[in-house]
C-alpha cells in the first residue's frame, strides 16, 4: 500500500462495513445501511508566480442508518475503532427510538439493488508533487497575464488532484463501491481599462489529469474573457431573446432537474407537479441520462442505496419521460426510484446543429449571457429572475458588452420558448449541454 493514497484497502473498508452492520442488528435494529469513505489530495495555488497555498488533505468517515421497523436514526464518526464504531450505532439508535413512525422509510427494495458493477474508468491517480503542481500553476497565470497588456492584476491559478473511495453496504446483502479521481486546474485575472475593472476566470476539471485541457489555453481563456468585459454598458428595459452561453445553460438544466426531482414533488413545491407524460420542452428537445460514461463526472453503476442505474430517456420530444427519485420519494409518490438518491448522472442534451457563432445570426439582435447572478428562482412558481451580464447582439454580431441588469420569466414559459441548443456542449460537470437559445425574455436595466 505504499504508493496508494488511501490508508486503507478495499476490503477493509467493507470489513468495517460489515462490523458496523453486524452491531446494528445484534442491538435490536430490523435493517441497517453504512457506507465509509477515505479520500486524500493535494492543492496548490499560486498568484503572481509565488506559491499562496499548499494544501495537503486526508480525511475519511463512516455513516450508519439504522431502523427499528419504520423508525429511522443516523450517526456518523471519523474513528473507525471498534468502540467507535458500537457508540455510533448506540447513537443511531438512540435516535430511531424517538424518532416517529414514517411508512416510507427503509432500505431500498432487494431486487433493484445493482448485481454487475462495471467498471467505469473512474479511477485515474495522478502522481503529481507540489514541485510539478506549482509549475503548472505558474504556467497557467503566465497564460493568462500575457493575454492582453489590459489584464493588470492575477487572483491566482490553482492546481488540485484528488483520490477517494467507498463501500456503501446494506443488511438485505449488498456491499459495494470503487475509486475514483478528480483533476482540476483554475486561473482568475483582473484587467482594467479607463479606470474600470473587470474579473473573469476559467477551469478544466476531468477525472484523468490526460483529459485536462492545457494550462496555456487555461490561463489564455481566463485572460481573454476578463478583457472581453472592459466598457461594458448597461441597458434599458426591454423584451428579446436570450442566449445562455453552455456554462450557465446547464444552470436551466439544473433548475429543471430540481423541479422534477423527488424530494420538491412529494412536499408539492413544484410548478412541475404532475408533468410526468407532458410537453414541457419544444418538440426537438432530448434528454438522456447515461451513468456509464467512461470518465464521466457523475458515472455511477449505482446510486447511494446501492440501486442500479441505468440509461433512460428523460425528455423524449419535449415529453416529460421519467423523474428524478430515490427509493424514500418514490414511496411517497407512489412510484418507483430511478436509481437517482444522491442526484443525478450524466444528462445529455443533443445540440440543434449550430454552434456559437450560429445561434448568434439565429438570434439576430438579442442578449448572450455569460454570467448569474444570485438564486432567484422560485420552484413552487416557477418564477424566475436573475442578476446577470453578458454581450449585446446586433445582426448576429457581438457589439459590445452589458453589466448590471437582470433577467427574468418563468422557468415553465422559457423551457418552452428553447429556440435551438448549440453544438459547444459544457463536459465540465454532470449536465452536458452547449449554448441554449430562448425565444424571449424581460431584459431589466435603465
Amino acid at each position: 500500500m505504499s504508493d496508494s493514497p488511501f490508508s486503507f484497502t478495499r476490503e477493509a473498508l467493507q470489513a468495517f462495513a460489515a462490523q458496523t452492520l453486524d452491531l446494528a442488528l445484534a442491538a435490536g435494529a430490523t435493517a441497517a445501511e453504512s457506507e465509509i469513505s477515505e479520500g486524500s489530495g493535494l492543492s496548490v495555488s499560486v498568484r503572481h508566480g509565488a506559491v499562496e497555498t499548499i494544501e495537503h488533505n486526508r480525511d475519511k468517515g463512516i455513516g450508519v442508518t439504522v431502523y427499528l421497523g419504520q423508525k429511522r436514526g443516523h450517526a456518523s464518526t471519523s474513528d473507525f475503532s471498534p468502540d467507535a464504531l458500537a457508540r455510533s450505532v448506540d447513537k443511531a439508535l438512540s435516535i430511531a427510538r424517538y424518532t416517529s413512525e414514517d411508512d416510507c422509510a427503509g432500505l431500498a427494495e432487494a431486487d433493484l439493488l445493482a448485481r454487475l458493477v462495471p467498471d467505469l474508468d473512474l479511477y485515474l491517480p495522478w502522481a503529481v508533487d507540489v514541485a510539478r503542481a506549482t509549475i503548472l500553476a505558474r504556467e497557467c497565470e503566465a497564460a493568462a497575464l500575457r493575454a492582453d497588456a489590459r489584464i493588470k492584476n492575477s487572483e491566482g491559478a490553482s492546481l488540485s488532484t484528488q483520490c477517494s473511495q467507498f463501500i456503501y453496504a446494506n443488511t438485505l446483502g449488498f456491499s459495494g463501491g470503487y475509486p475514483s479521481t478528480r483533476q482540476s486546474l483554475s486561473c482568475a485575472v483582473i484587467a482594467e481599462e479607463n479606470g474600470a475593472m473587470q474579473r473573469d476566470y476559467w477551469y478544466t476539471t476531468a477525472r484523468a489529469a490526460e483529459d485536462l485541457d492545457t494550462p496555456e489555453s487555461v490561463g489564455r481563456r481566463a485572460g481573454e474573457r476578463t478583457v472581453r468585459r472592459l466598457n461594458a454598458r448597461k441597458l434599458a428595459t426591454r423584451q428579446c431573446p436570450v442566449l445562455f452561453e453552455a456554462p450557465v445553460a446547464t444552470g436551466l438544466i439544473a433548475n429543471f432537474v430540481a423541479a422534477i426531482s423527488g424530494g420538491h414533488l412529494y412536499r408539492k413545491s413544484s410548478f412541475l407537479l404532475d408533468s410526468l407524460g407532458q410537453q414541457v420542452f419544444p418538440s426537438f428537445f432530448q434528454m438522456i441520462e447515461n451513468p456509464f460514461l467512461p470518465r464521466g463526472l457523475a458515472s455511477a453503476p449505482f446510486d447511494s442505496e446501492g440501486v442500479a442505474t441505468q440509461e433512460r430517456e428523460v425528455v423524449s420530444d419535449g415529453v416529460i419521460q421519467g423523474y428524478f427519485l430515490g427509493s424514500y420519494s418514490a414511496r411517497k409518490l407512489g412510484l418507483k426510484t430511478t436509481g437517482n438518491a444522491g442526484g443525478n448522472h450524466n444528462l445529455l442534451v443533443p445540440a440543434t446543429g449550430e454552434d456559437l457563432a450560429g445561434l448568434l445570426r439565429k438570434m439576430g439582435r438579442g442578449l448572450v449571457v455569460t454570467e448569474l447572478l444570485g438564486q432567484g428562482l422560485n420552484l413552487v412558481t416557477g418564477d424566475y429572475s436573475r442578476g446577470a451580464a453578458g454581450f449585446w447582439v446586433e445582426n448576429g454580431e457581438v457589439v459590445y458588452p452589458v453589466e448590471e441588469i437582470t433577467i427574468a420569466g418563468n422557468l415553465r414559459d422559457m423551457l418552452g420558448g428553447i429556440v435551438a441548443i448549440g453544438t459547444d456542449v459544457e463536459t465540465r460537470g454532470s449536465r452536458r449541454v452547449g449554448s441554449i437559445l430562448i425565444d424571449n425574455m424581460t431584459v431589466a436595466g435603465e
